[in-house]
């Protein structure tokens, strides 16, 4: 939001500089970006007025201009532009004037005629963006006045950058408001009379979806002179705010936009077929808009209609067939509420972006549009002319915004802001704000919340308006003290930090990725899934919530590899959306990668690169976090997005939990990755439930190793071998592993022979060899049942 600060101190003129002005908006929330003059550094720049027009006599392109403004004399100036010509009145840059960029002008010869002086565009006074031409000005201007005094050049461009909850401050109106409570000064408003009709025409307006547009005002005006130009005044304020001149019926509109901050605009009245409809489109519609851009409207775009078509996209931008122009005599002007949620997003779908759109998805005061018909009404007759016709309103009370009421409690602003204000100046503040008083009590206030302030809700809200005028930098410095009771934590929980530093111990490192992902990347890793799209995506590589953690570590890795990251161990912590018959599931998982060689390089390292049990062991060490490592099976499944055969589910007893595997090599290669990724994925809610520590003795008996070399099918997984030996080896068996698998010469090729170490060992006594053969014993015979399993 750019504003001149000239335009600002005729509403409310505190007694500070420009510099303290912008710090101290700044430190009221509204930061100030930039603070720019309003033109460039010059001397010596009158107001000139080309007398006679000659053509050069060496130079087609130059003309030779006698120019008066510069003492009692014409002065002979050579100029190139195209738009000089006899009668005009421009900026003349006498001989010894001084222009920006250091530029002295001095007497010059252009091919063979003397020059004295310069006639000026804007872009050479930086003044402007219009360098087509010379600089044509009102022709009522003096000749000989200095510019800068003609056009109050010494002036300052303040440029505020808002955050999105403040609407309110997107006008010049909201702005003078905050400086006038900073500062205790009254703001003067305008006030603007309501306009007397002098004809009975109107249109009907029909608000065919209220939901969206809840309040419409519209005015007719007939026969006005558009032929005529915009005051200098109008002109000068819209140029310092950004906005360039268009012709008076825009200008206005523009004006009140920026005074205001209610978006207007105006239909040529002659082009319209029958009342305003205001409706959602259907699809398929189109529209050609100002910018002279054709768009395919869709069900969910609000626009404003005739009876034949649409006319704008409401709250965004009006189509050209209805546009007023250089023949328009008589127009309709429409004021409007359209719902923030209505025209969010709407216009970035459309890729466009305009002042209106900016301001109608934040918020506009809904009580505004009848004051701001008038106040463009009296603009619009006081240079055009004209004859206008009654207020047409159209409004549906049930889908505007209530009015709200806030409380605020006294010991609410000295436990928040460690300071206890006055009553007077509590009051001072919120009522400069525009909130009115409707009650104080003992414990606090209650205030009517202004219409045009949408993110006043809650007390804290009102706590932080006192904070903000009051000043951050004036609130007291003090330490925060509560009693506080140390939380419970269970020993039977397993936290989620002890993970995170189990992980980062085996040189992970944590990444943090979005929770919207691309909808083919949700395709390709959960083809079984339909994502939960966002109605209003950031991008659309983002534009579903993602169903697994995997696609952001895969697109991290990827990132890392563009950049030379041959080694990636990556882990994530986070939220995956899952749709479902009851409602969307948020479920906390758990996700991990690896990729690229198992040790960082050196000379002593091997180089070797990770396979898929690299990445089981770091997950059965996460798993004995929960000191029940017993309890979790890893059992060969697959899964779309892993490579057959080298996948697995993991389950806690019966439950399946995540899953570990392989990236699918066909996957890999559409993701451009050049090597094996390995990845695993858990619930988190399944590791949370851990055993409590608990005290065992140690035995003072020793302990007996048994080993057996089974011969078994090769589909036999080792899991349904230790169930077995676990099953029926008796309460003694201590230790259990696999310490050789051999398949090969001296074996048939369908089986394999697994060695396991069987440890017994009995907390009271010394086992005999009886009671370990027959453990044993119980334990073959199973196999043999079972697996058909021969000893080897």
């Amino acid at each position: 939001m750019k504003l001149s600060e000239s335009w600002l101190r005729e509403w409310v003129n505190p007694a500070i500089t420009t510099d303290e002005l912008a710090a101290q908006l700044t430190m009221a929330g509204l930061e100030v970006d930039a603070v720019d003059p309003v033109a460039g550094d010059f001397t010596g720049v009158v107001v000139g007025e080309i007398v006679s027009v000659e053509p050069h006599p060496d130079a087609d392109k130059l003309r030779v201009c006698k120019v008066a403004g510069d003492g009692e004399e014409l002065r002979q100036v050579v100029c190139g532009a195209p738009n000089a010509r006899e009668g005009i009145k421009v900026p003349f840059a006498v001989v010894g004037a001084q222009l920006p960029g250091n530029f002295k002008i001095k007497k010059a010869k252009l091919r063979g005629v003397e020059s004295f002086g310069m006639l000026c565009a804007q872009t050479e006074l930086e003044a402007g963006e219009d360098d087509d031409g010379l600089w044509e000005l009102p022709l009522d201007a003096p000749v000989g006045t200095d510019l800068r005094d003609y056009l109050s050049l010494n002036d300052q461009i303040i440029e505020v950058d808002l955050t999105p909850n403040r609407s309110d401050c997107l006008s010049l109106k909201g702005v003078a408001r905050e400086v006038g409570v900073l500062n205790r000064l009254p703001v003067t408003e305008v006030t603007t009379a309501p306009v007397k009709p002098l004809t009975d025409d109107n249109l009907t307006v029909t608000l065919s979806a209220p939901e969206a547009c809840s309040r419409y005002i519209g005015r007719v005006v007939r026969n006005i002179d558009i032929s005529r130009p915009s005051p200098l005044w109008l002109q000068e304020k819209l140029r310092r705010a950004g906005l360039r001149s268009i012709d008076p019926v825009v200008d206005v509109t523009n004006y009140v936009l920026l005074e205001q901050g209610q978006p207007m605009h105006a239909f040529d009245l002659n082009t319209l077929r029958g009342g305003i409809d205001v409706r959602m489109a259907d699809a398929g519609e189109t529209l050609v808009l100002l910018d002279e851009q054709e768009v395919t409207l869709t069900e969910g775009t609000l626009v404003i209609a005739d009876h034949d078509r649409p006319l704008a996209m409401a709250g965004i931008m009006g189509g050209k067939d209805s546009a007023v122009g250089p023949q328009t005599r008589d127009i309709f002007l429409e004021s409007a509420f359209f719902n923030p949620i209505a025209i969010a997003g709407k216009a970035r779908a459309y890729g466009l972006h305009t002042d209106s759109s900016h301001r109608f998805e934040r918020g506009v005061d809904y009580e505004l549009q009848e004051a701001a018909m008038e106040r463009a009404t009296e603009l619009l007759l006081s240079i055009v002319g004209g004859e206008p016709g009654p207020l047409v309103k159209a409004w549906d009370e049930a889908h505007l915004p209530q009015n709200r009421q806030v409380t605020l409690r006294r010991e609410r602003i000295v436990s928040g802001l460690s300071l206890e204000l006055p009553d007077e100046e509590v009051e001072a503040i919120l009522e400069g704000l525009g909130l009115t008083l409707v009650e104080r009590t003992e414990p606090g206030w209650t205030f009517a919340v202004p219409s045009y302030r949408f993110d006043l809700a809650i007390e804290a809200d009102l706590l932080e308006e006192l904070a903000r005028i009051y000043g951050y930098n004036r609130l007291p410095t003090r330490s925060l003290s509560a009693a506080m009771a140390i939380p419970a934590r269970p020993e039977g929980q397993l936290a989620l930090e002890t993970i995170r530093r189990e992980l980062v111990a085996r040189d992970f490192q944590e990444a943090i990725t979005y929770s919207f992902i691309e909808a083919g990347l949700s395709k390709q890793f959960e083809p079984d899934l339909d994502p939960v799209p966002l109605q209003n995506p950031i991008s659309a590589d983002m534009g579903v919530m993602r169903p697994t953690l995997l696609p952001g570590l895969v697109t991290t890795l990827q990132y890392n590899l563009n950049r030379q990251q041959e080694r990636v161990r990556l882990f994530e912590t986070g939220q995956r959306f899952v749709p479902g018959e009851g409602g969307l599931r948020q479920e906390p998982m758990l996700a991990g990668l690896i990729y690229g060689s198992r040790q960082p390089e050196g000379w002593a390292n091997a180089k070797e690169n990770v396979d898929f049990y690299d990445l089981k062991g770091d997950l059965e060490a996460v798993l004995a976090l929960t000191d029940a490592a017993d309890e979790f099976r890893m059992q060969p499944e697959s899964h779309p997005a892993l490579h057959p055969g080298q996948s697995a589910a993991v389950y806690r007893g019966d439950t399946r939990i995540g899953v570990i595997g392989t990236l699918h090599p066909q996957l890999q290669r559409s993701l451009d990755i050049p090597g094996p990724v390995f990845v695993f994925e858990l619930a988190l809610d399944a590791l949370k439930d851990a055993r409590a520590p608990a005290f065992e003795p140690l035995s003072r008996y020793p302990s007996v190793r048994r080993d057996l070399a089974l011969l078994v099918d090769r589909e036999v997984p080792a899991q349904s071998l230790f169930d077995c030996v676990k099953n029926n080896a008796g309460e003694q068996l201590r230790d259990l592993k696999v310490f050789d698998v051999y398949v090969g010469k001296g074996i048939d090729p369908h089986r394999k022979s697994v060695a396991l170490g069987l440890t017994f060992q009995d907390p009271s006594r010394t086992l005999n060899e009886e009671e370990i053969n027959a453990s044993v014993e119980r334990v073959v015979k199973r196999m043999e049942e079972d697996f058909s399993a021969t000893l080897r």
